[in-house]
C-alpha cells in the first residue's frame, strides 16, 4: 500500500552504524546514538520470515523512540516477498509510532548460510534479480527511502560495484552504501576505496562507505579519498561507541577527549543492563560478554578480568567485579 510519509533527501546524517547481525542489538545501538551515531540500521530481518509470520522475527524490526532515526534491514532473493516485507515493516512501525527512517536491502552479507539461498552478497552475481528487487521494495515503499547495502563483487575476478551501484539507482534506491571488500574477502585485514570513490563519481544519489573505519583519522580518510557523503561504522562500534563522538570531533575540527577507563567500564555495565532488561538475564549476560571483552581489551590486567567474567552468571556479580577492577587500576595509577 502506498505510503504517505514525506520523502527526506538528507535523511541519514554523516555518521551511521552499520547493520551487524547478532552483534547491533537494541542495547549496543541505544550506546552509539548517545555517543553521536546520526542514524543506525538494524539487525538484518528475513523477508520470508516475515511473510510467514515468524514469531520471532518482528522483534528485530522492533524501533523504540529513543534509536530513531533508524531504518530496518530486510534480506532475501526474490521480489515479492521483499516488497511484501517493506510494506509490512513500515506500517507496523508507523502503526507503533516509530516510523522507520528507511529499508536498506541486504546484498552484502557473507555468510554461507545466507548466500547458498541467493541472498545476501550472492546478489552481486545476479544484477537482473538485484534490480527487480529493489524496484519492487521502492514501489512497495512509497515515500519511504529505500537504501542498498552492497561489497565490490562476489570475488577479485567479478568486481561489478559500479554497475550493481547505478542499477540500484535506476531501480529507484535512494542511496547506496558501500563495503570495501568482496564476498571472498569476508572481513579479513585491508579494503580498497577506491571503488566506492568511482562509484561516487557515476551516480547522483548519495554513497555511504564503509569497511575498516576503526577511528576518526579511517573516517576523515574514508571521506577525502572518495568523496563519499557519509560514512557506516561497524565492527570498529563494538565495545567502543566513543567512535562516534571522536569522528563528531574531527568533522567539526573540535578537540576530541579519550574515555578513561571508569567510562568504559560504566558504559559496558550500562549496554549490559540494558541489554538484560530487553533480553533477560541469562541471554542477555551471555550476549554481552563479547562487548565487554572489547570494552576492556586495552585495559591492563584485562584479561585475567575477562576470564572471570565468563562464567558469572549474575549482573550483580559482573558489576562488582569490574567497578573492584576500575578501582584498582584508578589506585595504582594514583600510586
Amino acid at each position: 500500500m502506498p505510503h504517505s510519509k514525506e520523502k527526506k533527501n538528507d535523511f541519514f546524517g554523516k555518521i551511521i552504524l552499520a547493520p551487524m547481525a547478532g552483534e547491533g542489538d537494541y542495547a549496543f545501538r541505544v550506546s552509539c546514538k548517545r555517543f553521536g551515531a546520526d542514524y543506525l540500521v538494524s539487525e538484518m530481518i528475513s523477508a520470508k520470515a516475515i511473510c510467514y509470520n515468524d514469531k520471532k522475527t518482528p522483534l528485530l524490526a522492533k524501533i523504540r523512540k529513543e534509536e530513531m532515526p533508524i531504518a530496518l534491514q530486510i534480506f532475501g532473493s526474490e521480489p515479492e516477498f521483499m516488497a511484501r516485507a517493506a510494506d509490512f515493516l513500515i506500517n507496523e512501525s508507523e502503526k507503533a509510532g516509530t516510523p522507520c527512517a528507511a529499508i536498506d536491502i541486504n546484498m552484502g552479507c557473507p555468510v554461507p548460510k545466507v548466500v547458498k539461498n541467493g541472498e545476501g552478497s550472492a546478489l552481486m552475481k545476479a544484477p537482473a534479480l538485484a534490480g527487480k528487487i529493489i524496484r519492487a521494495v521502492k514501489t512497495a515503499s512509497g515515500n519511504t527511502p529505500v537504501t542498498v547495502k552492497m561489497r565490490l563483487g562476489w570475488d577479485k575476478e567479478s568486481i561489478n560495484v559500479s554497475e550493481m551501484a547505478k542499477i540500484a539507482e535506476s531501480a529507484g534506491a535512494d542511496a547506496v552504501c558501500i563495503h570495501a571488500r568482496t564476498r571472498e574477502q569476508f572481513y579479513s585485514p585491508g579494503v580498497d576505496i577506491s571503488y566506492i570513490g568511482k562509484v561516487k563519481k557515476v551516480l547522483s544519489i548519495p554513497v555511504i562507505g564503509n569497511g575498516d573505519i576503526f577511528s576518526a583519522e579511517s573516517a576523515m580518510n574514508m571521506f577525502s579519498q572518495t568523496g563519499c557523503d557519509a560514512v557506516a561504522i561497524a565492527r570498529g562500534a563494538i565495545g567502543n561507541p566513543y567512535i562516534f563522538a571522536e569522528i563528531k570531533a574531527a568533522l567539526e575540527h573540535k578537540e576530541y577527549i579519550p574515555p578513561t577507563p571508569r567510562d568504559r567500564i560504566e558504559e559496558a555495565l550500562s549496554e549490559t543492563k540494558l541489554r538484560i532488561e530487553d533480553k533477560g538475564e541469562y541471554a542477555g549476560l551471555r550476549e554481552s560478554r563479547v562487548h565487554i571483552a572489547h570494552f576492556t581489551k586495552s585495559l591492563r590486567g584485562s584479561a585475567a578480568i575477562r576470564a572471570k567474567i565468563n562464567i558469572m552468571d549474575s549482573f550483580e556479580e559482573v558489576r562488582e567485579t569490574l567497578l573492584s577492577y576500575v578501582e584498582e587500576l584508578e589506585t595504582s595509577t594514583e600510586a
